[in-house]
């Protein structure tokens, strides 16, 4: 085999490997493996441990979880949710993309203490929800629909703890 013709294969194989990595990157595809929990429970308390709320979840512990959150869904009834974990915890934006229904978004710190808490309107018929942003930093952000965490007395500093189902 000629230089040039094992150049062309290295640089094929290249391409190829950069084109998986980006749509891993942008959420795309999923690398097998990566979910850990099917689902859960998450428990909000207050500072005493007086339990507030107990909140059945969807859990989105991988990226393509995450971007996709709960824009594929109708609606969500009261006492369900969506748990998203990270690594660490960092500040993270959420956008309302192709929602049909408001949200509370509650950021989480790695301690499990409420860190914030935005209510969210659902995107309007000409919109397509980029624009309605909510910005916190935590490890975790729970999401429940819009008016919960005042129903509940759900409110910052307050504390979370999840109870996941194993998918294994």
């Amino acid at each position: 085999m000629n230089r040039e013709r094992l150049f062309q294969f290295a640089l094929l194989g290249f391409a190829a490997v950069l084109l998986v990595a980006m749509f891993w990157y942008l959420g795309v595809i999923e690398l097998p493996g990566e979910s850990q929990y099917e689902g859960g429970t998450v428990v909000v308390s207050d500072e005493n441990g007086t339990e507030k709320a107990v909140i059945d979840v969807e859990v989105a512990d991988t990226r393509q979880e995450r971007f996709t959150g709960l824009s594929d869904h109708e609606s969500l009834a009261d006492g369900d949710g969506m748990w998203f974990v990270y690594d660490g915890e960092s500040q993270h934006t959420y956008v309302m993309r192709r929602m049909d229904f408001p949200l509370d978004i509650i950021f989480v710190g790695a301690d499990g203490r409420i860190n914030s808490i935005h209510h969210r309107r659902a995107p309007g018929p000409n919109e397509d929800g980029n624009e309605i942003t909510a910005t916190g930093t935590g490890q975790y952000v729970l999401e429940v629909p819009r008016g919960y965490a005042n129903e509940t007395g759900i409110e910052v500093g307050d504390y979370v703890e999840p109870y996941y189902n194993d998918s294994s």
